[in-house]
């Protein structure tokens, strides 16, 4: 039996449940046993399962627990991912699409596996992606928050509570762009694409069961404005105060374990 890991600390800030651990293991480990309950009971009453993942370090934890979880039938999910850089070679591996082959998606091989594509019509893989969101509702999406406050590429300039779009083309702030040179996916600024798909707010929100995973110091004052802060997009992951079922993860680093 796997190792249940207790909180420090469990309270709510408005609808968002908040969780926090000790440290990133802990909080890692913790999200993917209830991310897995999750799945096992859905699958339990219904015949497919649609998942939206997201792809950055700070799911590493959760995702290497995930993958070792018993009892799925990784052959009935449907997987997605919420973002991509425009104008990578197709196979660099800072690609997300490849951060979650490594990381999940050769590992449990789910029954089918969607991903954003960078053609040379960003239109149409937009219309293209979108339709295959639309095809049935969201189940779960896996996600985290950006130091600048950002959920998926929807940083503060371009986010849009009530965006009409599923995904769409954004230039990527300064801000975010420089947390991939601080992950450590990229060497240098410059080397950082400017420009990426990404699924909107309301995509997102879209998804019936929401697990946000948010370790270390660097997300410290999101976190705490995505607390405390006025539900607005100059922090665009306060709108997951409003969501019915969503639950924020953090430890003690991101949370600040003086708020304990």
């Amino acid at each position: 039996m796997p190792v249940q890991r207790q909180e420090v600390k469990e309270h709510k800030v408005d609808q968002l449940k908040v969780k926090v651990y000790r440290n990133r293991k802990d909080l890692g480990e913790a999200a993917a046993q209830e991310a897995a309950n999750k799945i096992r009971e859905l699958l339990s009453s219904q015949s497919s399962v649609r998942i939206i993942f997201a792809a950055a370090p700070s799911q590493n934890e959760f995702l290497e627990t995930l993958v070792q979880e018993k009892g799925i039938d990784w052959s009935r999910i449907t997987a997605f991912h919420m973002d991509e850089y425009i104008g990578l070679e197709p196979h660099a591996p800072q690609k997300f699409s490849a951060f979650l082959r490594r990381s999940i998606f050769d590992q449990v091989k789910p029954g089918r596996v969607h991903l954003i594509e960078n053609g040379d019509s960003v239109e149409k893989e937009c219309i293209r992606y979108a339709a295959l969101i639309q095809e049935a509702p969201i189940d779960i999406v896996c996600l985290g928050i950006g130091e600048n406050g950002h959920i998926a590429f929807n940083d503060p300039p371009v986010a849009d509570f009530q965006d009409r779009n599923t995904i769409k083309a954004v230039e990527l702030e300064e801000a975010c762009r420089t947390q991939q040179v601080n992950d450590g996916c990229f060497a240098t600024l410059d080397a950082v694409p400017t420009y990426a798909l990404t699924l909107t707010i309301p995509a997102l929100m879209s998804g019936a069961h929401l697990f946000c995973m948010v370790p270390g110091k660097t997300k410290n004052a999101a976190v705490q404005q995505t607390l405390d802060g006025a539900i607005d997009t100059a922090c665009p992951a306060t709108i997951l105060r409003t969501h019915p079922n969503c639950t924020l993860y953090v430890d003690l680093d991101s949370y600040r374990s003086e708020r304990v």
